[in-house]
Order: structure tokens, then C-alpha cells, then sequence
């Protein structure tokens, strides 16, 4: 299935999902007042303008019933917003990343707690891995960067060694859609959920992370060569879908 395939049923299905949990989570009623109690102070902003006395009571009305609104419409929100952020931050791994293509060279980035142990620093590769080129030592970031080219596709592990200490990082080559992690983590809880599919690296351990630079993915929209981000293109059709789904079902947002 082709990427823009996936986003547009995807987009679709959320589009529904967020009408229907937002109506199920909501005083639907409480929202269509406060709704009409502020087109109705609008209104009379509109024919007292020449009534200073009346549009400033009518704008205080509207700032009111704004907070009125937005407080009723919170919590749905936050049962729609938190499972579409989990789902966007897995589906990204798949649809915001490439995998490494083959002989086509990359690069693996190592980053160690301090910069006395890059020279201790060790790359072990599978046969279907190899460098091109020398590591290359950068102490200002204490990273150690290899360039590496695979020559056949599939789900590989490089093992990193330092002092004795041995970590993996999978490294995913293939030129279909396939779930990849861009780094792999020491510690750094939150930063791990949102940007790393991998556990964390030891905590005692000398490497702070595991890097493998995948190419960013393009969604073609498929006409005159138009790309965009998956992301944009998500959110840009899950909220025409979930006006469509809106009206269909006549459910106050």
C-alpha cells in the first residue's frame, strides 16, 4: 500500500473517530448554547455598533462565553488530542522515515558521556555492512561518526564497544515502507517515547546514544511531482473528514 493511500484512509478513519469521541465525551447540549449565546452577542455587536454602551457589554459577553465554551469543549479535546498524538508519534516511524536504501551510504553516530573514551570507542559490523571511510572523531560533541553503506536489505545489528562495554543498534535497510528508530537512548524517558523505538541503553553504561541518520519521507501527492510531509497532509484531511463526519451526525464541536 502506497504511503499517500495509508494517510488518506488513516486521515479518514480519525476524521470519524474524533467526532464520534468528542460527541460521546461532551455536553453536547451545554456547547450548542454557549455557541448560540455567543452568535447572539456577536450579532448585537453588529447592529448596536453605534452604541458604545451596548457593543462593550456585548464584547465582555463574548469573552465569557468563550471561556464558557472552551471549558466545556477541554476535556473531550484532551480525550481526542492524547491517543492521536501516540498514534502520530508510532506511525511516524514508519511514515516519516526511509529506510536505508541499498549502496547508498549513511551515517551511524555514536555520542559518549565524555570525550576521553572516543578513542575507545569500537564499531563491529555484519557482513551485509560496511565502511567507506574512516570514523571520524569530533571531541566538541564527544561523537564518533562512521559512514557505512549496505549491500543487501534486511534488519541488521551493529554492536558498539567501549572499555569493554558492548551495546546494538538495529540498523533497517529495504526500499518498502518499514518501521525504523532514528536513535537509541540513554536515560532520557520522555525523549525516548517520542523520537525512539528502541529500549534504552544501559544507564551505567559509557554511550549516551545510538544514531542512524534515516532519510526524512516525502508523501507524493501524486500530481506534478507535489510532496509534503505526512503529518501536515494527516491533519490537513482528518479535520476536513471530521467537519464532513460533523455535520453528517450533527454533533456540536
Amino acid at each position: 500500500m502506497s504511503p499517500l493511500l495509508i494517510v488518506v484512509v488513516l486521515s479518514i478513519v480519525v476524521g470519524l473517530a474524533m467526532v464520534v469521541l468528542f460527541g460521546y465525551t461532551s455536553d453536547q447540549k451545554a456547547i450548542a448554547r454557549a455557541k448560540d449565546q455567543l452568535k447572539a452577542h456577536l450579532l448585537a455587536v453588529r447592529l448596536y455598533r453605534d452604541q458604545l454602551d451596548v457593543v462593550m457589554g456585548s464584547y465582555g459577553k463574548v469573552l465569557r462565553g468563550t471561556g464558557r465554551y472552551l471549558r466545556l469543549a477541554f476535556k473531550p479535546l484532551l480525550y481526542v488530542i492524547i491517543p492521536i498524538t501516540i498514534l502520530i508519534v508510532q506511525l511516524d516511524r514508519t511514515l516519516g522515515l526511509c529506510a536505508i536504501q541499498l549502496n547508498a551510504p549513511f551515517l551511524l553516530t555514536v555520542r559518549t558521556g565524555k570525550a576521553d573514551a572516543l578513542n575507545a570507542v569500537a564499531l563491529e559490523l555484519p557482513p551485509e555492512i560496511n565502511s567507506d571511510a574512516p570514523p571520524v572523531h569530533v571531541p566538541a560533541s564527544d561523537e564518533v561518526v562512521w559512514r557505512l553503506v549496505a549491500n543487501q536489505e534486511g534488519s541488521y545489528e551493529v554492536k558498539i564497544s567501549v572499555d569493554g562495554q558492548t551495546a546494538t543498534k538495529t540498523v533497517r535497510v529495504s526500499s518498502q515502507l518499514t518501521r525504523v528508530s532514528p536513535i537509541r537512548l540513554r536515560d532520557h524517558f520522555w525523549e525516548r517515547i517520542f523520537v525512539s523505538g528502541e529500549s534504552a541503553l544501559p544507564g551505567n553504561g559509557p554511550i549516551e546514544s545510538i544514531s542512524v541518520d534515516y532519510p526524512a519521507r516525502d508523501v507524493p501527492l501524486g500530481f506534478a511531482g507535489y510532496k509534503m510531509n505526512w503529518i501536515w497532509l494527516f491533519f490537513i484531511l482528518s479535520m476536513i473528514a471530521g467537519f464532513i463526519f460533523k455535520e453528517l451526525l450533527g454533533i456540536q464541536i
